[in-house]
């Protein structure tokens, strides 16, 4: 099993443990000790923090991707590169931090009649976007030097597990909601102290300035990559946070559930996300030694993965959508469709597998900008139009419509440029083997308890979808991946 292979079960093991945290912080303990309003504030700070944390990284997170291959000598300590990887976002940040406080009038103005409880915490979203910038450049860091499993764990796992322990204290009645939101932003500087440590205990911590950076590479070149990247990334937080800035605007009750219901979905992204924390670098070494064939590959066997965990877990989410809704106070239900267009927004997301990795690390990047620049205009669009009629459902189509969209049109054109694209008659046949697994969770009535019937019609889905993939040999180095781990597993005579 190759490294990339090792990297991507570790994260991804952790990162399913991380959703199941996740899980039980936003069904059961968010919506059943925070008011919905209070939800919705908690949501909408950390989507502030992460527009302005890439607003002040300028579009170094990705240039660690694709220049560090060449900065790349520990002896050398990387030629500077981390204190240069550091410096240039720093200097952004208190740009904008200086914006951030002269634009408050007109946050204020535009959310002072629906919003008010995020006035009152405005200036706490300063410390939270810095320590989620630093913890964004380490992990970029990170993943250059292929470590990714700590990183996945302080961000995916740990920060999860800190957050319940900080609801369950505060549902004892032991701090009030202004004291909870305090710690909430400080469990984040954990987590980074956290990931500060581990990147020392790697003896790769290396921070002292170094003309040598120049030298590898002009600072010219990096600013003007930096740039190109940072509208692509600007325009990328933009189609994430948009609708629920627009929500938010409207009400941050509707904003609670219709983030709630968002989040129901990201376990479909779990398998992708992990997966392209290492793939990311790993397709930069391809384009450096000009491997055509090795990125075709890996587009085809990641797109596959990626389908195959991903169907198999929205069809689980769906069948099972009332459970979850039933741990919920009522209000939450109205997130329900909100699950259904975002699940399949998520699956065509999956479905075009590392297009836009491809992309944003061959020569051709500035199109990858392009793209997100029109995705982004289009996401704006159809929330602005959707949102006013259909509230939430609306901003989810908005989308679903988007991403479909766009994914399509990336997917055809990298196969215009390079005559690769991601498909199989393995993917069609996936497909059709997830809508007989979901066809006949129908067949099963309810149970009369809800756990029972969320292990009872998950256990069904899982047995059918994943014999009928194994059976039929849908991809065969898993099949052989999961012979191997069956010997392990069997005693010994």
């Amino acid at each position: 099993m190759g490294k990339l292979q090792r990297e991507g079960i570790w994260n991804t093991f952790i990162s399913y443990a991380g959703i199941g945290v996740g899980y039980v912080n936003t069904v059961l303990l968010f919506p059943n000790f925070l008011e919905e309003e209070e939800v919705g504030l908690t949501r909408l700070l950390i989507s502030l923090a992460l527009m302005y944390a890439q607003f002040s990284a300028l579009g170094f997170n990705s240039m660690s991707a694709r220049y560090f291959p060449y900065f790349r000598d520990k002896t050398k300590a990387h030629n500077g590169f981390l204190f240069l990887l550091l410096l240039i976002p720093i200097f952004g940040f208190a740009v904008i931090t200086a914006l951030f406080l002269l634009t408050k009038p007109l946050v204020v103005e535009a959310y002072q009649d629906s919003s008010q409880l995020l006035l009152d915490f405005y200036y706490y979203i300063i410390p939270l976007a810095f320590f989620t910038l630093l913890l964004n450049l380490l992990t970029s860091y990170l993943r250059s030097l292929y470590k990714t499993i700590v990183s996945s764990f302080v961000q995916d796992f740990l920060l999860k597990v800190l957050t319940s322990v900080l609801i369950l204290v505060y549902s004892l009645g032991w701090m009030s909601f202004h004291q909870f939101v305090m710690f909430y932003i400080g469990i984040h500087s954990v987590v980074l102290l956290v990931l500060v440590l581990y990147t020392m205990w790697l003896q790769q911590l290396f921070l002292k300035p170094s003309w040598a950076a120049l030298r590898v590479m002009p600072l010219r070149e990096l600013l003007h990559y930096g740039f190109f990247t940072f509208l692509g990334t600007i325009s990328t937080t933009i189609i994430t946070t948009i609708d629920q800035f627009m929500i938010g605007s409207y009400s941050l009750s509707d904003n609670g559930v219709y983030t709630t219901a968002f989040f129901m979905t990201t376990a479909i992204m779990i398998p992708a996300k992990s997966v392209l924390k290492i793939a990311y670098p790993q397709v930069a070494d391809y384009w450096k030694d000009k491997d055509m064939e090795g990125i075709s590959k890996l587009y085809k066997q990641i797109t596959l993965v990626n389908l195959i965990l991903g169907l198999l877990l929205s069809i689980g989410i769906w069948a099972n959508i009332d459970n979850l809704f039933s741990f919920m106070p009522e209000p939450y239900r109205a997130g329900k469709y909100v699950v259904l267009f975002m699940s399949v927004a998520r699956l065509v997301d999956l479905a075009t597998g590392i297009n836009g990795i491809i992309l944003a690390t061959s020569d051709k990047y500035r199109w990858d900008l392009v793209f997100n620049v029109v995705l982004a205009v289009l996401t704006v669009w159809t929330n602005y139009y959707f949102i006013p009629i259909y509230g939430i459902n609306g901003a989810a189509f908005a989308s679903m419509l988007s991403y479909a969209s766009i994914n399509l049109a990336r997917l055809f054109f990298l196969q215009f440029l390079y005559g690769m694209q991601p498909f199989a008659l393995s993917s069609l046949l996936i497909a059709v083997i997830a809508s007989a697994a979901l066809g006949a969770s129908y067949l099963l009535p309810y149970l009369g308890n809800v756990y029972l019937d969320m292990l009872v019609r998950s256990a069904m889905i899982t047995t059918i979808y994943g014999s009928l993939t194994i059976g039929l040999k849908v991809f065969p180095e898993m099949n052989a991946w999961f012979l191997v781990n069956l010997k392990r597993l069997m005693p010994r005579k």
